[in-house]
């Protein structure tokens, strides 16, 4: 097992999610993840999966999003002795990358700047909440509030404009984000192939935020106007709307070619006779007559379950799909089909992990590793770098390594 980036040496220099899952995917083609932690403590994300308002498990989840398949080096950056070890680590690498601000960078002496001087063909990659200038580069971002509440997406899913702003799920744009950045390296890495140089990568939550959000965002640059969902029972269009089933699950059907599906649709629910009703047998009086539509197909799929209603609109060939709950993609034979899960038999409970989101032909992907403990190969990275077992235990007893 080799890996198209056999060789490669990444330092992960990140905290939380989004940077360290963007090094997660180039360790998963192969590339030596090098992750740098505070002694002690280590990163933060170790400790996430204990907050109160997360799922409970005997394996700690959140790490292993965040740091699979990488080796972990404890090392204190505020200590001169600890930025020497960095800075010899920084000449070997081709890829380091941070979440820290702009000026915390500086001050660690592991800016862009301070660290292409060691190592021109450096790839430097830094992810911000709020972007690398203006008056809120400073300021510290999770994905709940720069790419969620900022990026107008929060406010956009409410179903009406008197519903509250509905909450994210965790990471829910961080993962996205990750592979952002992790696409911006590899054209990095593309960049320094062709010119011999390095260079500076920058992403943060706000822009992917807005990214995400695009179709709304560039409808008002455009001079569009934000028109929020109507209650469900209110809504223009009873043929993409979410319906609950006998089971008291829900799915949601969109006929996207809604003149040629619509009497295949009412063919397969059993209810021809809605082809002739005047009331509903072209588009135009569809839409002004949605909501008698919702109010007879509630009653209609209330009668058999999800998947027997998600059976009958497969065999119509009609698009829909049940709300799954986290709980159901466990047991989901397609998402191991279409590489969101894959099998790693260290993983208690259902032995596998989510995987990074895509594949490529011909190239292997490297198994995933456990996440490591904190400071787990200190010894091993620093005998890599010269070091004997007499400096390695001095380091320890100086706090400069744990």
């Amino acid at each position: 097992m080799t890996g198209v980036f056999q060789g490669l040496k990444v330092i992960d220099s990140a905290s939380f999610v989004a940077g360290p899952a963007a090094a997660v995917i180039l360790a998963d083609f192969g590339a030596d993840v090098v992750k740098i932690e505070p002694v002690g403590a280590g990163d933060p994300q170790r400790a996430l999966g204990r907050l109160p308002n997360l799922p409970k498990a005997d394996y700690n989840y959140a790490w292993t999003i965040a740091s699979r398949s990488k080796r972990t080096l404890a090392l204190d950056l505020k200590n001169e002795s600890g930025r020497t070890i960095l800075g010899q680590l920084v000449r070997s690498a081709d890829v380091f990358i941070t979440n820290q601000s702009p000026a915390s960078r500086s001050r660690l002496g592991i800016s862009y700047e301070q660290l292409s001087q060691l190592n021109p063909r450096l790839v430097y990659a830094a992810l911000t909440g709020y972007g690398e200038t203006g008056a809120e580069a400073e300021r510290p971002g999770f994905d709940a509030h720069a790419y969620w509440a900022r990026s107008g997406l929060a406010d956009n899913v409410r179903p009406d404009v008197e519903s509250p702003p509905a909450a994210p799920t965790l990471g829910m744009g961080d993962q996205p984000t990750a592979v952002t950045l992790y696409a911006g390296i590899v054209t990095a890495l593309l960049h320094r192939e062709r010119t011999g140089r390095g260079s500076c990568v920058t992403t943060s939550l706000l822009a992917n935020g807005a990214w995400s959000n695009a179709a709304s965002v560039q409808a008002v640059l455009c001079g569009g106007a934000i028109q929020y969902r109507l209650p469900r029972k209110a809504t223009r269009n009873a043929l993409t709307c979410f319906y609950r089933c006998a089971d008291d699950r829900w799915f949601m059907i969109s006929l996207v070619q809604e003149e040629r599906d619509w009497p295949r649709f009412c063919n397969a629910v059993g209810l021809p006779a809605l082809t002739e009703d005047l009331r509903f047998s072209a588009l135009a009086t569809r839409r002004a007559n949605a909501t008698e539509l919702v109010a007879i197909l509630d009653e209609l799929f209330a009668t058999r379950s999800s998947a027997d209603w998600q059976s009958t609109f497969q065999a119509a060939d009609l698009t829909a799909a049940i709300v799954a709950k986290a709980g159901d993609l466990v047991n989901d034979s397609q998402m191991y089909h279409a590489g969101a899960l894959v099998e790693a038999d260290w993983m208690p409970g259902r032995g596998a992990v989510v995987d990074s989101p895509f594949r490529i032909s011909g190239v292997e992907k490297r198994p995933p590793q456990p996440a490591p403990e904190l400071g787990q190969h200190t010894a091993q990275i620093l005998k890599e770098l010269g070091y004997s077992d007499e400096d390695v235990a001095r380091l320890k007893e100086a706090g400069v390594v744990g």
